[in-house]
């Protein structure tokens, strides 16, 4: 009995050899990797203060001292760009956990109780994705000012749709299932039912959304920020850069196009990566790939 035990222990699950067959997650996890190190050693590995002006260095070119240029305050392009991917990364993060959490849990709520709860929750949905993702964060960070707390709060409420769709399908089903009967049978109450059974049985879903969906939220948040509703400035991020080199774009172009690439790696790591994971989780992808 302990050697089987211990051959079941050892055998990698169906979703981690679906991920080591897939170069592309590696591509996806591994510049996501680096994107990650480069937020968290930003202090480190900048070459200059993001927030320093020389007003003699101005618009200048790629250079030795300057590697992506300057900008027209005189700033290290390199230096702002670095510090940016902190922005962008907190915001797409703690905004889409804001949104998974509330999301899936009036999703569950929704799924699980139905009759009028499931309507009403489900209209609310239905008015969010109404509205275009970027027109909605764009109305939320307009009454609610420019801040860093505000622009997380207006790009969570754009993402809490989606995730009440997917984890309310999965509720439906999972509520119908045999071990949730059980679970009845023993005297469970609705919230237990709700946590230990049906949660951990569709949380993958969830998280693949969430990878996927952060992607969104940092084009929304370089959107924001370039009409003036992000971060306020002098703050570095990606967003306010490509407004500036906007208003330079002939005479200086790596001002638009270093942060453009930065969203563009940043969201291709992201996609990638969820992409992957979502190919992992389905059960008939997993079978057409072996």
């Amino acid at each position: 009995m302990s050697a089987i035990a211990a051959t079941m222990t050892s055998r990698p699950s169906p979703m981690w050899q679906a991920l080591k067959k897939n170069r592309l997650s590696w591509v996806g996890l591994g510049l996501l990797a680096a994107i990650v190190l480069v937020a968290l050693f930003a202090p480190w590995i900048s070459p200059h203060d993001p927030l320093q002006q020389n007003i003699a260095y101005r618009l200048e070119g790629p250079s030795a001292e300057f590697w992506l240029g300057t900008d027209s305050y005189g700033r290290d392009v390199l230096s702002r760009l670095i510090y940016g991917t902190r922005v962008s990364l907190l915001v797409g993060f703690v905004a889409v956990l804001i949104a998974m959490l509330i999301g899936s849990t009036l999703g569950i709520i929704a799924g699980y109780v139905g009759g009028m709860v499931d309507r009403l929750i489900m209209g609310l949905v239905d008015v969010l994705l109404s509205f275009p993702t970027l027109l909605l964060g764009l109305m939320i960070a307009a009454m609610m000012g420019a801040s860093l707390e505000n622009l997380i709060i207006a790009i969570a409420i754009t993402e809490i749709a989606p995730f009440v769709r997917v984890a309310r399908a999965p509720t439906i089903a999972l509520k119908q299932r045999d071990f949730v009967d059980a679970g009845r049978a023993l005297g469970y109450g609705p919230m237990r039912l709700m946590r230990v059974h049906i949660l951990p049985n569709m949380v993958s879903d969830v998280v693949v959304l969430g990878s996927l969906w952060m992607a969104s939220a940092i084009r929304t948040e370089a959107a924001l920020s370039f009409i003036g509703l992000g971060v306020p400035p002098p703050a570095a991020t990606w967003g306010s850069m490509i407004r500036e080199g906007f208003e330079n774009i002939l005479d200086a172009w790596w001002l638009t196009v270093f942060p453009s690439v930065a969203i563009l790696l940043t969201v291709l790591a992201l996609n990638l990566l969820g992409d992957a994971l979502r190919d992992a989780i389905d059960p008939k992808t997993r079978s057409e790939r072996a």
